[in-house]
C-alpha cells in the first residue's frame, strides 16, 4: 500500500505534524514537474496566491479538503498554505488520484496527503477519517463524502467548524437535501453554482476530458459512431458538443423537458434511454442521479457497446445487476471490463463506472480549473470574514467574487471589454424613458 506515517500533534503547540499515506514518495519529482506545468495555465489562482502570501488571510485555519488529487488541486493546496492555513488533503474518488501529484505535495510542499489511486473503500473512508482527525476548522468537499462522515461519524468535531465549500453538482444536491431537512450544522458555499465554474469547468472541462478518458481507455474512433449522452446539464452540453466535434452522431436522453428542448434546438436527437439503448456505440452518463442505465437497457444494447460515466459517483450505472446478469466478467485491458451476457453479447464498462475523465485521463485542463479553484480560495476567505452573519445552509458564490474571477481571467488572456458610460448607468437604473 502507501508509505505511512502516524498523524501526531506537537505536545507544545497546536500545529499539526505533517503526515501522509501515498503510493510512493519517489514519484515526487515527477509530480512537481507536472504541478509546475499546470500552474502555467492557472494565472488567476497564481495572482490569488501572491495576494495570500502577503496578507495571510487564512492564518489559524485548519482546512480538511476532500478533492480529486490532481496537479491542479495541488496548486490550490499550495495557495491555501500560502494564505497561512494548515492543509490536509484526501481523495474524493478512489480512482481519480494522480500518485505523483500526491507524492510531490507530501515531499516538496509538506502538505498532509492521504490518497492512493485504486484504494479500496475501507482505505478511502479511512483517509477521510485521517483528515478529520486533525480537527479542521474549514471543510472543502467534492461530492460531500467528507461532510457526510462529519455529520454521521465525527459529530463531536462539528463545533470547531466555521464553514465549508462544495465543488460539484452531486455534492450540492446532497448538501441542499441536508439543509432542507435541517441537519446541516454549518454554512457551506456551493462553488459549483458559480458561473465561472459550471459555465466553463463543467462544459469545456468535462466535455474535453471525458472524451479524452474514453479514447484513452478504448482507442475507438469517435467519427461515425453513435454517442449517447445521458443528461443535458452543463456537463452534458459540453460532452455532446465535443463528441459531435469529433464526428459522432449524438443522441441525448433527458428527463427535464426544458433541457430536452434545448438539446433538440441544438441539433441533437433526443429520445428515452430505452430507445437509445440498441442504437448507441458509446454511452456516457452525466446526470448526478442513480441507475440511469439499468438492466433493461444493458439487455437491449448491441454487442460491443461501450458504457461509461462522468458523473461523480458510479451509481449512475446499475453495475451490480449487470454483474448478476452476465455469465462472465473479465478485464480485457486497463480500465476496460468485459461483461458477457447469456446471449453471448458483450458490454464493455470503463473505469468500473467511476468518472472516466479522472479515472483514465487527467481530468479538466488547468486553464478551466484555474477559475474553479480561484472560487474555492476566495470563498474560504469570504467564509472567514463573514461567518457571524451566515446561517447553517447552502449559499451561492457571491456575485462580486464570480465577476472578479472572470475579470482576472480575461485580463490574463489579454482580452479587454467595455465599461458603461455614466449615461448608460443612469438609463439602466431609471424608469422614465420609454419609446
Amino acid at each position: 500500500m502507501g508509505k505511512n506515517r502516524q498523524s501526531q500533534r506537537s505536545p507544545k503547540t497546536s500545529k499539526l505534524v505533517m503526515t501522509y499515506d501515498i503510493k510512493d514518495l519517489s514519484l515526487a519529482d515527477k509530480g512537481k514537474q507536472r504541478i509546475d506545468w499546470a500552474e502555467k495555465d492557472m494565472p488567476v489562482l497564481r495572482s490569488i496566491r501572491d495576494s495570500f502570501t502577503k496578507k495571510k488571510p487564512l492564518s489559524g485555519l485548519r482546512i480538511a479538503a476532500c478533492l480529486h488529487v490532481t496537479t491542479e488541486t495541488a496548486n490550490l493546496m499550495r495557495t491555501l498554505k500560502a494564505g497561512g492555513a494548515q492543509v490536509l488533503l484526501c481523495a474524493s474518488n478512489p480512482l481519480s488520484t494522480q500518485d505523483d501529484a500526491a507524492a510531490s505535495l507530501a515531499k516538496h510542499d509538506e502538505i498532509s496527503v492521504f490518497a492512493i489511486k485504486g484504494e479500496n473503500k475501507d482505505t478511502y473512508y479511512g483517509h477521510i477519517h485521517s483528515v478529520l482527525d486533525a480537527k479542521p476548522t474549514i471543510t472543502m468537499d467534492d461530492g460531500a463524502d467528507l461532510v457526510s462522515v462529519l455529520h454521521t461519524k465525527k459529530t463531536g468535531l462539528i463545533g470547531d467548524i466555521l464553514g465549508g465549500t462544495e465543488e460539484t453538482t452531486t455534492g450540492v444536491i446532497r448538501l441542499r437535501s441536508m439543509s432542507e431537512k435541517g441537519v446541516l450544522q454549518y454554512p457551506i458555499i456551493a462553488v459549483n453554482d458559480a458561473k465561472t465554474k459550471h459555465f466553463f469547468d463543467n462544459r469545456y472541462g468535462t466535455g474535453q476530458s471525458t472524451l479524452d478518458g474514453i479514447i484513452r481507455a478504448t482507442n475507438k474512433l469517435m467519427a461515425g459512431s453513435v454517442f449517447v449522452v445521458s443528461g443535458y446539464g452543463w456537463c452534458g452540453r459540453g460532452l455532446a458538443m465535443r463528441a459531435r466535434g469529433m464526428g459522432a452522431r449524438v443522441i441525448v436522453t433527458e428527463i427535464n423537458p426544458l433541457s430536452a428542448l434545448e438539446a433538440v434546438m441544438d441539433g441533437y436527437q433526443v429520445m428515452p434511454i430505452d430507445e437509445a439503448a440498441p442504437l448507441g456505440d458509446v454511452f456516457c452518463t452525466v446526470t448526478g442521479d442513480v441507475n440511469v442505465i439499468r438492466t433493461e437497457h444493458f439487455e437491449r444494447m448491441k454487442d460491443g457497446a461501450i458504457v461509461s460515466n462522468s458523473g461523480h459517483f458510479n451509481v449512475e450505472l446499475e453495475l451490480e445487476k449487470l454483474g448478476r446478469l452476465a455469465k462472465s466478467k473479465k478485464e480485457v485491458k486497463e480500465f476496460v471490463e468485459e461483461y458477457t451476457l447469456s446471449s453471448g453479447k458483450r458490454i464493455y464498462v470503463l473505469a468500473e463506472g467511476r468518472l472516466v475523465n479522472l479515472s483514465v485521463a487527467e481530468g479538466h485542463p488547468a486553464s478551466v480549473m484555474d477559475m474553479s479553484f480561484a472560487n474555492q480560495a476566495l470563498c474560504i476567505e469570504y467564509l472567514v470574514k463573514n461567518r457571524p452573519s451566515l446561517q447553517n445552509k447552502v449559499y451561492s458564490v457571491p456575485e462580486d467574487i464570480d465577476r472578479n474571477i472572470a475579470r482576472l481571467k480575461l485580463q490574463a488572456m489579454g482580452v479587454k471589454i467595455d465599461t458603461l458610460t455614466s449615461e448608460q448607468e443612469k438609463y439602466l437604473h431609471s424608469w422614465e424613458l420609454g419609446t
